[in-house]
């Protein structure tokens, strides 16, 4: 089988190209260059670019440069600033996977006559008894990246191959140190890839293409407490750097009005809520209508029990009810359902 292999400089991507081509597949190695732009972390420096393009020396096989710049601007970077813009907690990651990893990447693939396009992400593709396809959790639960891919549907899944998500990451990286790839050590990347890590970071980032305007911190009363320098940092759930004097009680953001120029605060109670509206759902494989589901709200967040059903009426909106009252989700976050086992993803949208 011929299989586009994306590198982007880690040590699972490259662990991917190596047991693809230890399972006799014709292998390719691609790297995406998404960001034009100044970065040290994540798959969208130099030196990642510079690394996949040695492990594939090393393995012996091609390795080819994607530049999909204009398209990650376009669905990842520019949403991402529109959200902050409008106080939305985006998840770029995500949109990045949605919306170039496996869409513009496959439809490269499919140009270049490739069988199958195949990740390092901790994730697995199953197979129900009537034959259809599914996403499982990565062997390695602390690893595990479905929440990440929860967006593939059958199409993609057919042609998509995640090689170590039977392995834990201990198990990789030996793999890696056995024949001394050079990313056997490498650390894995916790950050958003077009945010420097210094210099400012997010704070940087957004100042140089939004303006921020100063809000008003009030309490569930609607009393003022203080004043907040840039209200599109600002995300539900944040407690610190809110400008408030110390000493006091904790508070926590329970809503972010950019309009009113607003945030509202209170308790760790007053977060609590019974359910919330996603909107934007794509099924794994067809709508599952009313059922229980166990609910993920963040990478590696604890999945919570709930009902799900049909929301507002609109296309791909579905209403959640915990089974017991849960943290406000930030909107613009990603909400994952599973199956009661919590091994398999059934899809999931964006919080509203």
């Amino acid at each position: 089988m011929r299989v586009m292999c994306a590198m982007s400089g880690g040590v699972d991507s490259s662990v991917t190209a190596l047991l693809l081509k230890e399972a006799g597949h014709d292998v390719v190695g691609v790297t995406m260059k998404l960001w034009g732009g100044d970065s040290d972390t994540g798959c969208c420096s130099v030196s990642d670019v510079d690394d996949a393009r040695r492990v594939a020396q090393q393995l012996d096989i091609d390795h080819l440069v994607f530049n999909f710049g204009d398209e990650f601007d376009e669905h990842v970077v520019d949403p991402y600033v529109a959200a902050h813009a409008a106080g939305i907690t985006p998840n770029p990651c995500i949109e990045c996977n949605r919306t170039v990893k496996f869409a513009r990447l496959a439809e490269r693939a499919d140009l270049l006559g490739f069988d199958a396009i195949a990740t390092g992400h901790h994730a697995r593709v199953g197979r129900t008894a009537d034959g259809r396809l599914t996403i499982e959790r990565g062997a390695d639960r602390a690893k595990d990246q479905s929440y990440v891919v929860h967006m593939l549907g059958q199409e993609q899944l057919a042609r998509t191959m995640f090689p170590v998500g039977d392995l834990q990451k201990s198990e990789v990286r030996a793999l890696a140190s056995r024949i001394n790839l050079r990313t056997a050590d490498k650390p894995d990347s916790q950050d958003v890839c077009f945010i420097m890590s210094t210099g400012g970071g997010r704070t940087t980032f957004l100042g140089d293409r939004i303006p921020f305007h100063r809000a008003t911190v009030v309490d569930t009363a609607g009393d003022r407490l203080g004043e907040v320098d840039a209200i599109e940092l600002v995300t539900v759930g944040q407690r610190k750097g809110l400008g408030l004097p110390g000493g006091g009680p904790k508070r926590y953001v329970l809503d972010v009005d950019v309009a009113a120029g607003m945030v509202v605060v209170g308790d760790d109670t007053d977060l609590l809520r019974p359910g919330l509206d996603v909107h934007d759902v794509t099924w794994v494989d067809g709508a599952v209508g009313e059922t229980d589901v166990l609910v993920q709200c963040s990478a590696h967040g604890d999945p919570r029990r709930a009902t799900i059903s049909d929301g507002s009426g609109s296309v791909g909106a579905i209403r959640v009810e915990w089974d017991e009252p849960q943290r406000r989700i930030a909107p613009g976050q990603s909400v994952v359902f599973y199956d009661l086992d919590d091994t398999r993803v059934l899809g999931g949208g964006i919080a509203g």
